[in-house]
């Protein structure tokens, strides 16, 4: 490995299975310390063994990152434990899906408690950290990579509450981006396809190859995050790219599309033609995924 992140210190949420895993893995074989973030103790103990078995430093913690106090204590961990925090990538989540009809208020309120807000939280409590280091005249080199998905660029049947937490965190990403830059912070978001727990639903037909390239393998989309972690992106920030299998792209965010200006207030019935205008001179948006 070339060292790309050689004693950056790393927080990785949700790195007991997975993507998570495969973060938290990667990151260490490019020399980095790993804080092992998951809620499934065995889960995090196993990551942080098979990271020093291959003579890395790694620490597990079970902090609820969705919960204010658990994620500063996710952060203080970093600072306890390796003495500085460089590197944070927001991976946490999991899945209730249903159709809107039968979508319940608390399956609502726990996708988006653990996505959203479990973004929200621990990038708080860096920011807050990285601010006093940057006042302090120890300007940091840190980065943060958050965790969208395609369901949150373009919507996703039967995922309206995932689809909306997606959604806000790539929307945070561009807020953070914006703010946290002269602290010396970038902010970035990945929204990845690979095959974990979560989705294995979605991938079931995909079948593992016997030998060769397996596109749908979680490992594909962690050298993107390493690269971003490390200090040779310090010029990207406020992007969103899309990973999956061999395949990097950039999302293209919303925009300001065709304009139509009367210069005055609408009456409501001259707006039919208006709206059918700028309909026709704009380009069809992509199709919310699962719409045959």
């Amino acid at each position: 490995m070339s060292g790309l992140c050689q004693d950056r210190v790393v927080v990785v949420t949700g790195a007991g299975r997975g993507i998570g895993r495969a973060h938290a893995l990667a990151f260490a074989a490019e020399g980095a310390p790993v804080v092992v973030n998951d809620v499934d103790a065995d889960a995090t103990a196993e990551v942080v063994a098979e990271i020093e078995a291959l003579g890395g430093k790694a620490v597990a913690t079970t902090d609820d990152i969705a919960d204010w106090a658990g994620a500063k204590s996710l952060v203080d961990t970093a600072l306890t434990h390796f003495g500085r925090l460089d590197v944070l990538v927001n991976n946490a989540g999991f899945v209730r899906d249903r159709m809107l009809v039968n979508l319940g208020e608390d399956e609502w309120d726990a996708v988006v408690r653990v996505h959203l807000k479990g973004h929200f939280a621990p990038l708080r409590h860096a920011a807050e950290h990285w601010r006093a280091e940057a006042k302090a005249g120890r300007a940091p080199r840190a980065r943060v990579i958050n965790t969208s998905s395609g369901a949150g660029l373009l919507g996703s049947v039967g995922q309206g509450n995932y689809s909306a937490a997606k959604a806000g965190i790539a929307g945070l990403t561009v807020v953070a981006a914006a703010e946290l830059a002269r602290y010396g912070v970038t902010v970035n978001a990945i929204a990845p396809a690979a095959r974990t727990r979560m989705t294995e639903a979605v991938f079931a037909s995909m079948a593992r190859p016997d030998d060769g390239f397996d596109a749908m393998a979680p490992e594909n989309v962690s050298p993107l995050v390493v690269w971003l972690g490390s200090e040779e992106s310090a010029q990207v920030t406020g992007r969103v790219f899309e990973v999956e299998g061999g395949k990097v792209s950039l999302a293209q965010a919303w925009r300001h599309g065709p304009v139509v200006d009367k210069g005055a207030r609408w009456d409501p019935a001259e707006l039919g033609p208006v709206v059918k205008d700028l309909l026709e001179r704009a380009p069809e948006p992509e199709p919310v995924y699962g719409v045959s």
